[in-house]
């Protein structure tokens, strides 16, 4: 199964977004901010095949995107999967790097495991 990056400054829903993936049967890794994703996406030896990135982050000009944009320049072939408590608009989607698929909150496990799917193949 995948290995899942999340990132999420809510504690609460980083932990319910740690207990869907591994559900799912997928590993969990976890950063509560853009440092802590960092140490994860700079270990060589670690795996990561989704980056899962709540769009508004405290602390960050463009939020997850700051996330996402430097992934992507450490890992090119990271897949990205944003989610955000408001819907979905083109000017939030023309951001999208890394496949770019969009997973509103609140989500339910099944919405999760068809997002993780649809990235990984």
């Amino acid at each position: 199964m995948a290995v899942v990056l999340i990132v999420e400054d809510d504690a609460f829903i980083l932990q319910s977004a740690e207990w869907m993936v591994e559900d799912l049967g997928h590993t969990p890794l976890l950063a509560a901010d853009l440092a802590g994703a960092l140490l994860h996406l700079s270990a060589a030896a670690q795996p990561i095949d989704v980056l899962f990135v709540d769009i508004r982050l405290a602390d960050l000009a463009l939020g997850g995107y700051d996330v996402a944009n430097q992934a992507i320049a450490l890992r090119p072939g990271l897949r990205v999967l944003y989610t955000s408590g408001t819907s979905l608009t083109a000017a939030m989607s023309d951001l999208f790097v890394g496949g770019g698929q969009f997973l509103q909150k609140p989500y339910s496990p099944p919405q999760l495991a068809f997002s993780v799917g649809e990235l990984l193949h």
